[in-house]
Order: structure tokens, then C-alpha cells, then sequence
């Protein structure tokens, strides 16, 4: 608006030095004023909310310090500022146009080949933003045009170096993570050496020929099938232990059983050996009310009355 206003000026100035009388008088100071308007325009820049500006000295080539967000000062036809965006930015690499949302246009699906030579495809998305205190280096190095020149090809030749690393079937079953690892490891690194920061590597796609993949779905099932069977024969392996460990308990519990009847026993008789007398008392009471006497063979021979063992009756009248 400033440049506008002294190029106004400076017109009409040099419009009324061409006539005549009056006028002309203030030709002069008007061409003067709306030069220095002009000049003065130039020496302010204004830097953009998340931008960094870099600025060229015609005498001392780039500088070294960024200029911030805001209105900057700057010498006229000697330095000149060029701006950059340090927000977050993406970059898609896709088959078909990029996803909506996107700050770049889709580009063709990166093609790769697997440890065992199949073709992979890969769509990828990159996020990334330059480093604001690096920007001059940036500038000096590879310019407005970095994109084009270093992230895009550095995607691709990342992807494929590590699609080389694994098998068409891990990348579809088990190693799409380490893949993604593989990759954001080795762009960090390069892309970090050239003033740019990455953010995140996401893979939005991983593709292999249909026959190929149909033959690795078939041997998945397979696989499974498998494993279905050795778990259902371990369970019954599992299932036949219990058995044995239970009957080898009862077995285990019958002889204990068994041995501590037998104990019973062999104290039993060697009390009854102790005290004859025991036997005798046991035997009478195990016999009939009508058995009167019985002998008992013992260590003394004798003869046992019953009757002397029951209570007295007595007589009906006496």
C-alpha cells in the first residue's frame, strides 16, 4: 500500500515538472516524497504466523539468522528476504490422487521388490517440517524446491531398501510395524542431515499380486489347521495325564488303606495274645442266648460256664 501511495506520488510529481508556471514548483518535492515512500516500502517485510524468512545480502550472500514472524526491517536493494513455512507439512505417495485433507497432490504408488523378487506396492504418507534455525542452510543448500529435490526421492529409495528386507508375507501378516520402523529410522537420519525434521512415516497401503496373496492365505489357513490339531492333541495329552494322576491317587490311597487295615489287625491280635481273657468275654457275647457252656481253647483248657456269667433268676414264690 505504501509502494502504491509513493508511486502515485512520484507520477504526479514528475507530471507537474512537465508544465509549466505554478505546478511546477511542486512537481519537485512531490517526486521526492513519493520516491521516498517507495524506498521506505521496501524496507519493511512482514514474516506470516508459522513462516521463517531468510535473508540474501548482495554483499555478504546469505545470513546466517532467520528472521521471525512480524514486521522486519531490511535494507532496500541490498538484502531481500525469502520466505519459508515452518508448520507441519505432508507429502503423500499414492496410487491415484492423494487423500482429501492433503497439502500435496498424490503422486504414482511406490513399487518395491521383496526378499524373494515379488513386486510390492506401497502407498505412504510423510509428515515432516523444516528446521526453523537451520532455514539459511536450507536455503544455501537446496532452496524453496527441497520437496522435489531430496524428501520425494528419499522416500522412495527408503521404501524400497527396506521392502528388500522382508517377505512378501511378513509385510502383509506380521512386519507391516517394523517396516514403517525401517523406514522413519533411515529418513530420519538423512532428511535430519538436511535441515528438515520428520515427523512420522505412516503406511496407508501395502499391495501384492493377487495370486501371490491367495497362495500365502492358503498357507495361513494351513497353518492354522495345523495348530488347531496340536492344540486339540495337547489337550488330550493333558487330559490323559489327569487320568493317570488320578488313578495312580486312588491306587496310592487303596494301599494306604489297605496297610493301615493291616496295622489294625496286627494290633488287634497282639492285644488279644496280651489278654486271653478279652477273646474269651468277645466270643460269649458273639454266641446264642441257648449256647449254656462252651469250651475255649486256651493256654489253661477249661471249660466255660455260661450260666455262671448271667445274672441269678430269681424263683417265682421264694
Amino acid at each position: 500500500m505504501v509502494l502504491l501511495l509513493g508511486l502515485v506520488l512520484a507520477v504526479l510529481g514528475i507530471a507537474l515538472l512537465a508544465q509549466g508556471g505554478a505546478r511546477r514548483a511542486l512537481g519537485g518535492p512531490l517526486l521526492l516524497l513519493g520516491l521516498a515512500l517507495a524506498v521506505l516500502s521496501q524496507s519493511f517485510v512482514v514474516v506470516p504466523a508459522g513462516h521463517v524468512g531468510v535473508v540474501f545480502n548482495v554483499f555478504g550472500g546469505v545470513q546466517p539468522v532467520p528472521l521471525g514472524e512480524g514486521i522486519r526491517v531490511v535494507i532496500p536493494g541490498i538484502q531481500s528476504v525469502v520466505l519459508y513455512d515452518a508448520r507441519l507439512k505432508e507429502v503423500t505417495l499414492a496410487k491415484g490422487p492423494a487423500p482429501s485433507g492433503t497439502s500435496t497432490p498424490g503422486e504414482d504408488a511406490i513399487t518395491a521388490r521383496s526378499k524373494e523378487g515379488l513386486e510390492i506396492g506401497v502407498d505412504i504418507t510423510v509428515q515432516y517440517r523444516i528446521k526453523r534455525d537451520e532455514a539459511p542452510q536450507l536455503h544455501r543448500n537446496l532452496g524453496p524446491g527441497y520437496l522435489e529435490t531430496l524428501i520425494v526421492p528419499q522416500i522412495r529409495s527408503k521404501v524400497r531398501d527396506a521392502v528388500g528386507l522382508f517377505n512378501a508375507a511378513e509385510l502383509i501378516s506380521t512386519q507391516r510395524t517394523q517396516l514403517e520402523a525401517a523406514v522413519t529410522k533411515e529418513l530420519r537420519e538423512d532428511l535430519g542431515s538436511q535441515h528438515i525434521e520428520l515427523v512420522s512415516v505412516l503406511l496407508r497401503r501395502i499391495d501384492i499380486p493377487p495370486s501371490v496373496a491367495k497362495v500365502i492365505e492358503e498357507k495361513q489357513t494351513a497353518e492354522q489347521q495345523v495348530q488347531v490339531e496340536i492344540n486339540r492333541r495337547q489337550q488330550a495329552e493333558i487330559a490323559a495325564q489327569r487320568l493317570v494322576v488320578q488313578a495312580k491317587g486312588e491306587r496310592d490311597a487303596a494301599i494306604l488303606r489297605a496297610e493301615g487295615e493291616a496295622q489294625a489287625i496286627r494290633l488287634r491280635g497282639e492285644a488279644l495274645r496280651q489278654s486271653p481273657q478279652v477273646v474269651q468275654l468277645t466270643v460269649a457275647e458273639k454266641l446264642a442266648p441257648n449256647i449254656q457252656t462252651i469250651m475255649i481253647p486256651s493256654e489253661g483248657n477249661f471249660l466255660l460256664d455260661l450260666r455262671s456269667l448271667q445274672p441269678v433268676q430269681t424263683q417265682p414264690g421264694r
